[in-house]
């Protein structure tokens, strides 16, 4: 019986363990998972264009297609890649962020650009074709672009995640990295398809409803759901320069060029003066500008050189945000 008894406080003991390392994997995610604000915002904003055009029974559908090919993009092939990476190749983390907070500061720069100096969509492509005589083969292609844009955003999503996990071993890395993914996908596109609905929800309750109150509160939604893409846009915009602009300033610290991160601080305290909420402002706001700036110098390389190169080797391009 004492035999027994000690075997079942073993067993007690290794639940534990196990019990707080399922903890630690989830504290984990989360904790890395937040670090991935800006670019999680970013594609809860731009997913919702991939459904415009579409049949409204069509836009859900579209919608899990997508999440689909995330998931995939991110368990069978950015998860083993990054936790390779993270075994074999560890100095390699630090450049793939500062090119992916390049990344970022070229999209966000793009982006207030193109408000700024609009100019004409060239269509007629896989990306962006505009023939409603062939729906099936036009949502095909907005699939297919989506999915590919995406993978661009995960690569970006799953490195941020590595490099701020800190837990002792690769299988606890592993789980977190999947925990945290899973959450991503699943609050950006159920965020997306409660987006891309909520109009036909106001609409069928302006239409239907019994009560004027509710009526009127279908017609508010639909009179609100515009400005709501809108401002989901401008803060997509801005979050993606804030943090391509704090990747990159964090990641030159950590191989060593200390100087950006050190002077950004140091007008923050200045700034600041002990309010911490200010100096976070502060902070960020620098942070941004100086995405911008690198996004600003990277629209000529991105648009006349790396968009053609990736063109001809894939055969068309990603999907533009």
């Amino acid at each position: 019986m004492s035999g027994l008894l000690a075997l079942l406080d073993d067993v007690a003991a290794i639940a534990k363990v196990a019990a707080a390392s399922i903890d630690d994997i989830g504290a984990a995610a989360m904790r890395a998972g937040s670090k991935t604000a800006g670019v999680v915002i970013d594609d809860a904003a731009v997913t919702p264009k991939y459904v415009h055009g579409f049949e409204p029974a069509r836009e859900l559908p579209i919608i899990w297609r997508i999440a689909r090919g995330s998931v995939i993009n991110k368990l069978v092939f950015l998860m083993p890649a990054a936790l390779l990476m993270s075994a074999f190749a560890p100095w390699l983390v630090w450049p793939l962020l500062i090119l992916g907070g390049c990344y970022l500061s070229f999209e966000g720069a793009e982006k207030i650009v193109h408000v700024l100096m609009p100019h004409d969509e060239h269509s007629g492509g896989p990306d962006g074709s505009h023939d409603v005589q062939d729906p099936t083969h036009l949502e095909e292609a907005k699939v297919k672009g989506a999915i590919k844009t995406d993978f661009i955003l995960l690569a970006e999503i799953m490195v941020i995640l590595l490099s701020n996990l800190d837990l002792p071993n690769f299988w606890m890395q592993a789980g977190a990295l999947a925990m945290a993914a899973v959450v991503i996908t699943a609050a950006v596109y159920g965020a997306v398809a409660v987006i891309v609905k909520m109009d036909d929800v106001g609409l069928w309750l302006s239409q239907n409803a019994n009560l004027g109150m509710t009526r009127a509160l279908g017609r508010g939604i639909v009179r609100f759901m515009p400005w709501l893409l809108k401002a989901l846009t401008i803060v997509g915009t801005a979050a993606m320069l804030w943090v391509g602009g704090s990747i990159i300033v964090h990641s030159l610290a950590e191989m060593g060029w200390h100087l950006p991160e050190e002077t950004i601080h140091h007008w923050a305290v200045a700034v600041g003066k002990g309010n911490a909420a200010l100096e976070w402002a502060v902070t960020a706001g620098v942070d941004l500008v100086l995405g911008f700036l690198v996004g600003l110098v990277l629209i000529p390389i991105g648009t006349k050189i790396v968009a053609p190169i990736y063109g001809s080797l894939f055969g068309g391009k990603a999907e533009a945000h």
